[in-house]
């Protein structure tokens, strides 16, 4: 493995992704803290981004907002850069339902999660590999990225080096394994765990996908051997080997020590502030609560929501920050802000979120002022561990464009030679009968429509109107379920519709390559769904052909509709100036009708998925042999198999039905 960045792919840059990586590779080299590359649907972003990560050659962090787009990301990245540590970290919970009170109805809720040990796997090895020391790793992260973490000084300290040219004894290695979260398991070797057989220590790191054996006798070692996990069969040997911790949360017995008496001395506090403002049933609570804590934290190590505490290991006053993944790169790194637009307000958001569902707990006596310090960076925080930032977007935010000052990388030619979609704009008076009307002409020539409206009210209406005349619709409104989502793309990609109606198509999954007619309806309507930023978002759903249209109704032409009418003038100037300079004749995007869902259906009875009431009818259920508890059970295993293979649209369809019978367990 080297230790530079290196780029493999068939294709060279072309259009003007060349001009775009130059600019922002000597924006880089000259220290520009801010950049931000105005990159078209479907015009290489991803490429080029790769294109500057080998020429600057920085560890990178690549922010996402959600978990699907981070996985298509890592998946592309890591097949341009195969023989370099691409990591992927996301927050590794299948399922997770966070602590919580209701003072109204005074409901208490538990928190409830499903850990994916691959996910966690994943966030090891992204860690383990920034504090390797090797410079070319790219991680792909969503913004559980701002979320705490442990301390990386204390995730160092418990990293072991392996060598046979240094004296050691097995047994030093092994006490050093217990205190870095191995667990001793003489019958299995499982990951995290370690087994000693006389001379040869075996172990199996979390991070990794095979298990290591040590020979050694008296202080000297005399082999290290990476093994085949199946039949443990010698696969390499090495000289040295680094051993990096089983958890990111790590502490030492004396800092855990000094946490619970810490937490002894505050619970004490908490609870004499209870008393003397009259709320003794806080204070009968807390102290509980607090005191079954400690109890675990003093007998195993560890308790239920000891990420609660996590200010006391980490020594910090209240209020400090906690540490997150970004404390673990280096300095000079480079963060590439994926969908900047829709990434900067999540992140912006998280922080308020979490402390208002928190300061409830601490109010009513469930958990100590310390839990608030366990939350995500604010902000300012956020902005204070930036080095340099790459900002990628179709339409950068306000922000974005304050911080670099207005100057913007611009790559709008699309390598199929496609242009943006013509923009006609027509009364509003005369929209439904005017739509209908095209909607006819799109189904002659086999092509599909999407159709934005401003409530799903009038979606649910109009798509009820469509199908009275004889026209195969549906709508898509945001509480449809994954799985049904999925299912309505693609029956629109097939034919089987030939309309989708919906109030915000914005969300990823929508490049229908079959979509050549996008309507607007209400588009002078000013607000969230139809300013300019928006009207270019949802244009770009018809990017994707070379009959592509949009459609917009008004019966005035607002500023953002102005503004939007201009800049996509600009851009097809701009992009037919070039295919007639180059001779380009514009291809449609031939994309594969397959998705995850399809591989799903061949391997499961479709009826699981179709029947949806077989989750939700107690008589079905009984039908079926299993009872709710069981149906929760093998639905939890099967969200698990789809997280794992990275297919979280998947996952996502079982957490909301895992979340509906447990809602009938309830009643």
């Amino acid at each position: 493995m080297g230790n530079k960045f290196s780029l493999v792919s068939s294709f060279t840059p072309t259009g003007d992704q060349p001009e775009a990586i130059e600019a922002l590779v000597q924006g880089i080299e000259k220290g520009i803290p801010f950049q931000t590359l105005l990159g078209v649907t479907g015009s290489g972003k991803t490429f080029t981004i790769a294109n500057v990560i080998e020429r600057v050659q920085k560890p990178t962090l690549v922010l996402s907002h959600n978990k699907t787009l981070a996985a298509q990301l890592y998946t592309e990245l890591k097949s341009y850069f195969p023989e370099n540590a691409v990591e992927y970290f996301v927050s590794y919970y299948d399922y997770y339902q966070p602590e919580a009170y209701l003072p109204i109805t005074d409901k208490y809720i538990e928190k409830d999660l499903s850990i994916n040990e691959k996910i966690e796997q994943f966030r090891l090895r992204a860690t383990s590999a920034l504090l390797s020391g090797r410079r070319d790793v790219i991680i792909v992260s969503s913004v559980s990225c701002i979320y705490g973490l442990g301390n990386p000084n204390d995730f160092m300290e418990h990293t072991i080096r392996v060598s046979k040219y240094i004296p050691m004894r097995l047994m030093d290695i092994v006490v050093r394994l217990v205190d870095a979260l191995y667990v001793r398991n003489d019958e299995t070797l499982k990951k995290g765990s370690f087994r000693l057989r006389g001379d040869t220590l075996e172990f199996f790191p979390p991070y990794a996908d095979h298990p290591v054996r040590i020979i050694g006798w008296e202080d000297q070692i005399e082999h290290i051997q990476r093994l085949d996990a199946q039949t443990f069969n010698v696969l390499q040997e090495f000289d040295e080997y680094i051993i990096y911790p089983a958890s990111i949360f790590m502490t030492t017995r004396e800092k855990l020590k000094s946490a619970v008496e810490q937490i002894k001395l505050d619970l004490q506090k908490q609870v004499d502030y209870f008393l003397s403002i009259g709320k003794t049933l806080e204070a009968k609570r807390l102290e509980e609560r607090v005191r079954h804590d400690i109890e675990m934290l003093e007998e195993l190590g560890y308790c239920s929501g000891i990420e609660n505490y996590s200010r006391y290991f980490d020594n910090r006053p209240p209020g400090v920050r906690p540490y997150c993944l970004l404390d673990y790169f280096p300095q000079d790194y480079l963060m590439i802000i994926d969908e900047s637009h829709v990434t900067i307000p999540q992140v912006r958001g998280m922080y308020s979120g979490d402390k208002s569902r928190k300061q409830i707990l601490v109010d009513y006596g469930f958990r100590l002022p310390a839990a608030l310090d366990n939350r995500p960076l604010t902000f300012d925080e956020f902005e204070n561990l930036l080095n340099q930032v790459i900002f990628v977007s179709a339409t950068p935010g306000d922000y974005e464009m304050m911080k670099c000052e207005g100057v913007v990388v611009e790559q709008l030619i699309r390598p199929t030679g496609i242009v943006d979609p013509e923009v006609i704009v027509r009364p509003a008076s005369i929209e439904v009968d005017d739509l209908l009307s095209e909607i006819h002409k799109q189904i002659e020539k086999n092509h599909r429509t999407i159709v934005t409206t401003l409530t799903r009210r009038m979606a649910q209406e109009l798509t009820d109107y469509l199908l009275s005349m004889d026209i195969k619709a549906k709508y898509l409104i945001a509480d449809i379920d994954t799985i049904e989502r999925i299912q309505i793309l693609q029956e629109l990609r097939s034919g089987i519709i030939d309309v989708v109606v919906g109030v915000n198509l914005l969300r990823e999954g929508l490049d229908l390559p079959e979509v050549t007619l996008v309507a607007i309806l209400d588009a002078d309507k000013e607000g969230f769904l139809r300013d300019e930023k928006s009207l270019i978002q949802t244009a770009g759903r018809a990017a994707r052909n070379t009959e592509s249209r949009v459609i917009l109704y008004a019966d005035k032409i607002t500023s953002s509709i102005q503004k939007m009418i201009d800049e996509t003038q600009r851009r097809r100037e701009k992009q037919l100036e070039y295919n007639r300079k180059h001779n380009i004749i514009p291809q449609n995007i031939q994309k594969s009708k397959k998705t995850p869902f399809d591989e799903v259906m061949q391997k499961e009875d479709s009826s699981k998925f179709m029947n949806r009431s077989i989750f939700l009818d107690p008589i079905l259920n009984e039908i079926h042999d299993m009872s709710i508890e069981e149906r929760i059970e093998w639905l939890k295993q099967e969200m698990e198999k789809a997280a794992n293979d990275l297919n979280f649209m998947i996952a996502a369809f079982y957490r909301d039905e895992i979340l509906k019978l447990q809602k009938v367990l309830k009643k």
